[in-house]
Order: C-alpha cells, then sequence, then structure tokens
C-alpha cells in the first residue's frame, strides 16, 4: 500500500577526488560549502506506489494512484567541521517507462503474492527533473564515562521540480560508541531525513567490528508538488488531493565494521492525502561498502 518498493543504489568518490564537471557542479550548485571536502556522488533507483488494494483492476480514485519513478542522480557533498552539504540533481522519468508494473509483477510472482492488476491505471509517462538541497549542523556530546556519545543533528531541506517541490526542516538524535565514524547517519530514500553515503572508521576501530549506534529522527515536510499524488504536470492522469504537510518519524540502528556498515530503519509517515485512512509504517535496510 502507497509507498510499497523503493532502491537506491549509489557509489561516492574518495575526498576532494572530483573530475572538470564534478569541480564546475561544486562551484555552481547552490548550498554547498565552497571550502569544504568535497565528493561526488552517482546513484540509480526505482521507487514504486500502489493503492493499498491491489487486486482490483478498475480505477480507485479515493485512493494513492499507481505510479513508479526510475532515476539517475549525480550529487555533491561538501563536509566542514561540523557542517555537511549536500545538492543532487536526478533526471529520469515516471510512467509505464519506469518499469514499475514490470518490478513488482515480476517480483510477486517469484514470491507466490497477489497479481497486482491495477497498473494499466498509473500516472502517464513525463520525463523527471529535480534538484534536492540539504544541509545539516553536528553537535556532539562526549559522554565517555558512560560508554557511548550522544549526538544531535538538526538540518534543513529543499526540493525543486516536477517530482517533488518542498522545504524541510528535522533533527536527529543518535546515542551510540560509533558517532564520529559517520555523518548524521545513514542514507535514505527520499524524501528523508538526509545522511551519509559513506563512513570512516576511527582509529579505535577494532580489526572486526566498530560500533554500533542507535538513532531517531524527526522531519516535517511543507510539500508543494508531489507527482505521484497531483499527478501529471499538465494534468489527465489520476490524483488525489495532497496534505501540504506531511511529517516522519524514523528510528533505527546502524553496525560498523572496518569495511561495512550496516542499518535497519523504520519509518511512521502522517498522512499524505484527503480520505488516507492512516498513516505509514515501512522499514528500509542499508549496506555501505568501502573500497
Amino acid at each position: 500500500r502507497h509507498y510499497t518498493n523503493g532502491i537506491h543504489a549509489s557509489c561516492l568518490s574518495a575526498e576532494n577526488k572530483l573530475p572538470a564537471y564534478g569541480e564546475w557542479l561544486g562551484r555552481n550548485l547552490p548550498f554547498l560549502a565552497q571550502e569544504g571536502q568535497k565528493r561526488i556522488g552517482y546513484a540509480v533507483g526505482q521507487n514504486i506506489y500502489t493503492p493499498a488494494e491491489i487486486s482490483i483492476a478498475e480505477p480507485q480514485p479515493g485512493d494513492r494512484p499507481w505510479a513508479g519513478w526510475l532515476y539517475g542522480e549525480v550529487s555533491i557533498v561538501s563536509e566542514t567541521p561540523g557542517r555537511h552539504d549536500t545538492a543532487a540533481l536526478s533526471l529520469g522519468v515516471v510512467g509505464p517507462w519506469s518499469g514499475a508494473e514490470f518490478t513488482q509483477k515480476h517480483w510477486h510472482q517469484i514470491i507466490r503474492t497477489t497479481d497486482p492488476k491495477g497498473w494499466d491505471n498509473q500516472i502517464d509517462n513525463e520525463p523527471a527533473l529535480n534538484l534536492t538541497l540539504d544541509r545539516e549542523w553536528r553537535f556532539l556530546f562526549n559522554t565517555a564515562s558512560s560508554g557511548f556519545n550522544t549526538e544531535l543533528t538538526p538540518h534543513v531541506g529543499a526540493a525543486l521540480g516536477n517530482v517533488f517541490t518542498y522545504a524541510a526542516v528535522g533533527t536527529t538524535v543518535r546515542v551510540g560508541s560509533a558517532l564520529s565514524d559517520d555523518f548524521g547517519g545513514p542514507p535514505r530514500i527520499r524524501p528523508s531525513l538526509p545522511g551519509a553515503a559513506y563512513f570512516k572508521p576511527s582509529k579505535a576501530c577494532g580489526p572486526f567490528f566498530c560500533g554500533w549506534y542507535a538513532f531517531a529522527g524527526l522531519e516535517a515536510r511543507a510539500v508543494a508538488r508531489n507527482i505521484f499524488l497531483d499527478g501529471n504536470t499538465f494534468g489527465g492522469g489520476p490524483s488525489v488531493e495532497k496534505k501540504p504537510l506531511v511529517g516522519d518519524l524514523q528510528v533505527g540502528t546502524a553496525l560498523l565494521f572496518p569495511r561495512y556498515r550496516v542499518t535497519y530503519t523504520v519509518v511512521f509517515r502522517s498522512k499524505e492525502f484527503e480520505g488516507q485512512d492512516r498513516g505509514d509504517i515501512f522499514g528500509a535496510v542499508s549496506l555501505t561498502a568501502r573500497f
């Protein structure tokens, strides 16, 4: 129901190892600290959205439209002491060309569950262009006597494009023994709390295990556009009346090893459209590897 699946694969360069066009993006994309240590990232992803009842072939005008999004992304990360900036530009497609119908139908065949029958009612094909900006500040409180530390990471963000247009504000609290190894926690599929797609094991990292932390975060978004609720930019497709304010509560835990970080997150999202019976709950697994 609703946000039914998302997958996001990305790679990120070493610090200050940017090609010429990456240097140009670092100078010209907004929101980035020019004096920071910069990385360039590349990503591909696919999101799938459906109404609650997927066995109905007919249109369901009171529920979330069927929709898919396939995209590629280039991002620049700039890190200064106590601050982390990200600017990401994505280009892709929504609608049948996203391959969401193929993905869901074949996955449901593999796991032998309900055949999704309503994909003829999905939003139409449309090019998808979006710019996303995030800024985080780190306040780390050392409490070594208790065996772990505490960190507060407030953030602001914005998105502009025909997929998402919103402004966001929130904060994350982390408690654990490996907080200095990354910035604010793991990356998450947008719209979401920001995070770092990389980690740097500290000198205290052991040969097999570096540490752990638990986290909880809140974000509030003022949403001007969500193509998966508003429908296609020029109309003509399915849509519902979206709610202008949406909130997320995210809780989870991370385990850090010398070359890997494994994270599990549970997301509690408030109602996103008028007539929605309740908010949504979904989980996310993230694996980060250092090369």
